[in-house]
């Protein structure tokens, strides 16, 4: 007899994906202090096994978690529909990390060339920062224009000298 009405199987589901949402949050967090070439595949192995469904009842077209159906027909040997998930769950995986390696491919050139000019802008820095004369004075002359050079006084009397901060 099967009790179990549309509204519970929507209601099931949807409890199951903020779970699982939350899940994937807190694998996110233990997951943000390693490297991030390892992180993001870690990442997304979780998400694929959260978020994969299995079909449970092909007449019904009832639809479940594929990690769950694994682990209950596994470990209570409730049902056979184990190989199933297990094989829904290695479709998606796979799928998935293609997707990944794409955007991987994709995102690789960019940040190098990022990264390069990045290095180039640091570099001029430097040089740009070499080729000014040392200031062997602290806070600079007290009149000197912005070369460094002394202004040449119209009236020396009424030269006034105020600091520079």
């Amino acid at each position: 007899m099967d009790t179990m009405t549309e509204n519970d199987y929507l209601i099931a589901w949807g409890l199951y994906a903020f779970a699982a949402l939350g899940c994937l949050l807190v694998w996110m967090r233990i997951t943000r202090w390693m490297w991030r070439w390892l992180r993001e595949p870690l990442r997304l192995l979780v998400a694929v096994l959260l978020f994969s469904p299995t079909i449970i009842d092909p007449v019904k077209e009832k639809v479940a978690p594929a990690i769950a159906i694994t682990t209950l027909d596994l470990a209570f040997k409730v049902g056979n529909n184990a190989w199933r998930a297990i094989s829904d769950l290695f479709m998606y995986g796979m799928i998935a990390f293609g997707v990944y390696l794409v955007f991987v491919a994709i995102r690789f050139p960019i940040e190098r060339a990022s990264r390069a000019r990045k290095e180039r802008a640091e570099a001029a820095r430097t040089a740009a920062r070499a080729d000014e004369p040392d200031d062997d004075q602290p806070f600079g002359g007290a009149g000197d224009d912005r070369y460094g050079r002394p202004p040449v006084p119209s009236n020396p009397q009424r030269m006034r000298v105020e600091p520079r901060l």
